[in-house]
């Protein structure tokens, strides 16, 4: 080793492993497409940044994002790095959006289908919620809460967008997002899997807690306001509620996930 020999530190060596991974990644696609999406949020792009599935055409970011981000100087990418005021990622995101100060182009993260499930013992299943704000916040909960899945259908669910992601909060990266064309035929699969599927309903017969028997458990939720579709309760396994002694009977679809995911977890770790 010369006298002006350098021996790289450990975070040199992180970020050429990321420089590597990053450009691997992206060796398919170097630019914006008609397919890409925006995402933002510190969260929200650490996690894209982190998911080796995950296909980035270019960034946007402040200076003070780029620090809290801990992410070098721009030439360690290898796709182009704007460094911008927040106007600039406003004028694409919107005003409204809270983007923290960094926003991400990237495709869209492909869904898998049903055979890919793998051993997990616990998934979520959405019959037509359509709110992005909604799936995104359940995202977030079943990955809290170990959920190996989120199943939704082809039609009648929210595309990947930056305000699901946002809501979701990194969990878009950590979750296998299933989709199926009929979800009568996909419930019928999970059966013979050897799930139990436990429709949530305000009026269900039984508490959820009371429902639980098999060491596989799949949560089934329908939409605010029309619930759960008539082919889809006559389908599970188990229609059951949630127990709320108050006056109000009902939650928000995704503060009703959390908490029937906090009851499903309490059950296959006991």
């Amino acid at each position: 080793m010369t006298k002006d020999a350098k021996t790289p530190s450990p975070k040199d060596s992180h970020y050429a492993r990321l420089r590597r991974e990053f450009r691997d990644r992206n060796k398919e696609s170097t630019k914006a497409d008609d397919r890409s999406v925006r995402l933002y949020g510190l969260h929200t792009v650490r996690a894209a940044l982190d998911n080796p599935r995950r296909k980035i055409s270019r960034m946007l970011v402040t200076r003070n994002a780029l620090a809290r981000l801990e992410l070098r100087e721009p030439l360690y990418f290898p796709f182009p790095v704007e460094i911008v005021e927040p106007r600039a990622i406003d004028k694409l995101v919107g005003e409204d959006a809270v983007h923290q100060g960094v926003m991400i182009e990237a495709e869209p993260l492909t869904p898998k289908r049903l055979t890919a499930l793998g051993e997990t013992q616990l998934v979520l299943v959405l019959d037509q919620v359509t709110d992005p704000h909604n799936v995104g916040a359940i995202m977030r909960s079943a990955v809290a809460f170990g959920a190996g899945a989120l199943i939704t259908t082809a039609r009648h669910s929210p595309a990947e967008t930056g305000v699901l992601a946002k809501s979701a909060s990194g969990a878009l990266e950590h979750i296998d997002h299933i989709e199926v064309r009929n979800l009568a035929d996909a419930l019928g699969e999970l059966h013979k899997a050897g799930f139990e599927t436990i429709g949530l309903d305000s009026e269900g017969p039984a508490e959820l807690e009371k429902t639980f028997s098999g060491s596989k458990i799949a949560l089934v939720l329908g939409a605010e306001g029309k619930g759960l579709r008539q082919k889809t309760r006559e389908t599970v396994t188990a229609l059951a509620r949630l127990d709320m002694p108050g006056a109000i009977r009902s939650l928000n679809v995704s503060n009703a996930a959390a908490v029937a995911l906090y009851a499903a977890r309490r059950h296959l770790v006991g």
